[in-house]
């Protein structure tokens, strides 16, 4: 549903803003207008929900300019943001500049790069040079970066504007995004509801059409979970693709820390080729490691969708499915199949998931390790004894998970390097790996302090809130690329999003697979009232 004065590329320009006069020629649609008359135009002439490599095309074939298109997801902001609280620093000033100096380039036919002009956003815990980056803390409520994570670094050197900042939990500890600085984003398809987290304000903005391309981060589920939700694409990069520096977790004040063993930056967007086009920009290795060596994305398996072979699994006693994301998930497994492709359902041959699950929530809860260092020996011992006497609670496998010896993080760490083992050489004949994201569609907000009590109400009775974590764990254990595509909505309307395993480093295979799976059943929509 389109909203007055917004509906299109003409309404905009005609609408006051003062940018190119009261006369405005559209290249696509061949005919002048003024301010006087405004009519609507063709869906081609409409950008508002376009692919971050349309409005490129756009930018570059001379029918909008990038001013143009930046003043545009600027008002959109201004109109819808409120909504949805998606975008909660804007840099509306640098944009606007960012986006006149890219258009003064293309009268000199000088191009920068994939996303020339495009108006794009980042999360708030990923640092960007000269702008406040909280990560949703309070204690980094004025903190400003000096200088890019490399993930910004490369999207602004592959042209893109940066239109401002997007919300997300508490240091991004959430599948929810909520925090006390800037409060609740709420999901386009239902503001009762959540846009997940850690990323949901890049999944919210991009459903609303308020951004072209958005980069998130995900360790738990954070850039997966929300395009679930929103009903957008999202890709999960083989682990260390795609350099972290510059995410903030640990704080910018904490000493160096090893490597993330589950933890990568990868775009959101409302296309299977924007991702592609995205990983292509952000990958390789960061500038000191360049020194040695190079990245290259590895092509597709499969030129057409007969090619493919693709295994799947849609329920699990572990975590069973709800009815409503299941029969959604159902169909477009049943569609893949009935254009002949090759579909064999069940577990990869060795993977014991209830095994693989346990694995990651140990490595999952160690991450934070590194912050008993403020704590004393004896502090930990204690620590370790409270655990040692409580059930088989998730706060006992976290607190030992923190204070094991370290042995007993090397023993996870190996199984972890075995579970990746026992999926590559599943994908020696298969190419593709087809699971839910998450048990249930978007859910109503609930920040209740402690997320290990919280409950989510499913048509079959309440479930835990940790149940989340599971089908999002296995592509995160392994550090295997995961593509999620939306594939429909339930009956009560809410976005489902498919998601494929890839083989390991191998990236544009389930990216081109959720290309695919858009040419057979459709792919992003946007919600009503935007």
């Amino acid at each position: 549903m389109m909203s007055p004065g917004l509906s299109n590329r003409r309404s905009f320009l005609a609408g006051g803003l003062g940018l190119l006069g009261s006369t405005v020629l559209f290249p696509s649609c061949g005919q002048a207008i003024t301010s006087a008359a405004v009519t609507p135009s063709s869906d081609r002439c409409d950008l508002d929900f376009a692919s971050a490599l349309a409005a490129a095309r756009a930018i570059r074939k001379g029918e909008v300019s990038s001013v143009e298109l930046t003043t545009r997801m600027l008002e959109r902001i201004k109109l819808f943001n409120p909504r949805v609280n998606a975008i909660v620093t804007l840099t509306q000033k640098e944009a606007l500049a960012r986006a006149r100096a890219s258009d003064e380039a293309r009268t000199r036919d000088e191009w920068w790069g994939t996303f020339h002009g495009v108006p794009c956003t980042v999360k708030d815990s990923i640092e960007t040079a000269g702008v406040r980056t909280t990560a949703g803390a309070r204690l980094l409520a004025n903190h400003v970066p000096a200088r890019d994570a490399t993930v910004v670094a490369r999207l602004r050197a592959a042209g893109a504007v940066i239109l401002g900042k997007t919300n997300l939990p508490h240091l991004a500890a959430d599948l929810q995004t909520h925090n006390d600085l800037f409060g609740t984003t709420k999901n386009p398809w239902d503001v009762t509801r959540t846009p997940g987290g850690s990323s949901g304000g890049c999944a919210a903005a991009l459903a609303a059409g308020l951004s072209y391309l958005s980069l998130g981060s995900d360790q738990g589920g954070s850039i997966r979970v929300p395009a679930h939700f929103c009903g957008i694409y999202s890709h999960k990069p083989t682990l260390n693709v795609v350099p972290v520096r510059g995410l903030i977790r640990p704080l910018p004040s904490d000493p160096p820390i090893p490597p993330p063993p589950l933890n990568v930056a990868g775009p959101l967007a409302r296309s299977a080729s924007d991702l592609k086009a995205a990983l292509e920009v952000l990958g390789g290795p960061d500038a000191e490691d360049a020194t040695a060596y190079r990245w290259s994305l590895p092509p597709a398996r499969g030129s057409r969708l007969s090619e493919y072979r693709i295994g799947f699994v849609l329920d699990d006693p572990l975590c069973p499915v709800s009815s409503d994301v299941g029969d959604v998930i159902t169909a477009a497994v049943e569609a893949l199949r009935k254009a002949g492709v090759k579909m064999e359902e069940g577990w990869p041959s060795g993977v014991a998931p209830a095994e693989q699950y346990d694995t990651f929530l140990y490595l999952l809860h160690s991450v934070i390790a590194f912050r008993l260092r403020e704590f004393s020996d004896e502090q930990i011992e204690a620590m370790r004894r409270w655990a040692a006497i409580q059930d088989g609670t998730r706060d006992r496998k976290a607190v030992l998970a923190w204070t094991a010896p370290h042995h007993h993080f090397l023993a996870a760490d190996s199984r972890r390097m075995v579970a990746r083992a026992v999926w590559q050489q599943y994908f020696r004949t298969h190419d593709a790996f087809l699971l839910p994201t998450a048990f249930l569609p978007a859910f109503p907000h609930d920040h209740g302090a402690d997320s290990s009590k919280r409950v989510l109400a499913t048509p079959k009775g309440p479930r835990p809130y940790t149940d989340l974590d599971f089908w999002i764990s296995f592509a995160t254990l392994t550090g295997l690329p995961a593509t999620i595509a939306p594939v429909g909505v339930t009956p009560d309307g809410l976005p489902v999003g498919l998601q494929i395993i890839g083989p390991y480093l191998e990236d544009a295979t389930p990216i081109d697979l959720a290309g695919k799976l858009a040419d057979l059943i459709g792919g992003f929509r946007p919600p009503k009232g935007y």
